[in-house]
């Protein structure tokens, strides 16, 4: 997998972005605020990944095993209005799978164990379109999402290499992946209560490729303490990763969604 949304996709999407930004100016934040969260996220991993080259193709297929990962996220508000607010995010995907096929000079058989992960660090500046305005919230930004990428094949059969037999190779494939999306977040608060309901999605679709991360929750904040406000929140994330790679090599075709909870604290 290589870097595969080039200069021209930039450029769309943050001329696409810059008049939501510029009429957000007048709006943006006026106060300052910073909230956290941690938590965890179960999910259940679905699609395929292939690699091709001219020894073949090797087609890894997701076991669909329940997985559970850390997240972490860090929103900072503050009372410039020309400048955008910051949203930063952690989280991790694991998927065990099984491969078969014929790549880079290596005969995997079928059944191959096959492991991938990957690391995510989601850079989100963004302005206020309202801000609590009526008890809601609309944010629009971009997301560069960074995405650390590590890919293990194992072969099963043995095979011979010179006088040495039971032999097996190992396919490891890692790099960084760069992808742009437009960035978009609701926020509802039921008024007299400390109930939020909250949803945002990052999305871009470019030249056949599809990447979108999507979230739907719930909290509730204990409001009445003094200077850190804890909270819990539990929602519901969908992650969606179709797209070849820009040298043809690779296509990955994955679903990631499941519930996730975790702990607030807004300062």
């Amino acid at each position: 997998m290589q870097k595969y949304y080039n200069e021209a996709t930039m450029k769309k999407i943050v001329s696409t972005l810059a008049l939501g930004a510029l009429m957000a100016t007048t709006a943006s934040a006026d106060l300052t605020r910073v909230e956290a969260g941690v938590g965890a996220w179960s999910y259940k991993p679905s699609g395929i990944i292939t690699y091709t080259d001219n020894d073949g193709t090797l087609t890894n297929t997701s076991a669909e095993k329940e997985q559970t990962s850390a997240y972490l996220w860090l929103l900072i508000k503050h009372p410039i209005p020309i400048l955008p607010n910051l949203r930063l995010e952690y989280a991790t995907i694991h998927d065990d799978g099984t491969g078969s096929g014929k790549y880079d000079g290596i005969d995997f058989g079928v059944d191959t164990p096959t492991t991938m992960d990957l690391t995510q660090y989601d850079i989100i500046p963004y302005y206020n379109i309202l801000d609590n305005t009526f008890w809601t919230t609309i944010d629009i930004g971009v997301d560069i999402k960074v995405a650390d990428y590590k890919y293990h094949a194992k072969q099963v059969t043995p095979i011979t290499v010179g006088s040495i037999s039971g032999v097996t190779e190992d396919y490891n494939d890692n790099g960084t992946v760069v992808v742009p999306l437009l960035y978009l977040r609701g926020r509802v608060e039921i008024p007299m209560t400390d109930i939020g309901f909250e949803a945002d999605a990052k999305y871009v679709s470019y030249d056949g490729d599809t990447v979108y991360d999507a979230r739907a929750k719930i909290d509730y904040t204990l409001s009445f303490l003094p200077v850190v406000q804890p909270a819990i929140e539990i929602g519901y994330r969908v992650q969606k990763y179709d797209f070849t790679s820009e040298d043809k090599k690779t296509y990955m075709n994955m679903d990631f969604k499941g519930l996730y909870m975790g702990i607030m604290a807004r300062f």
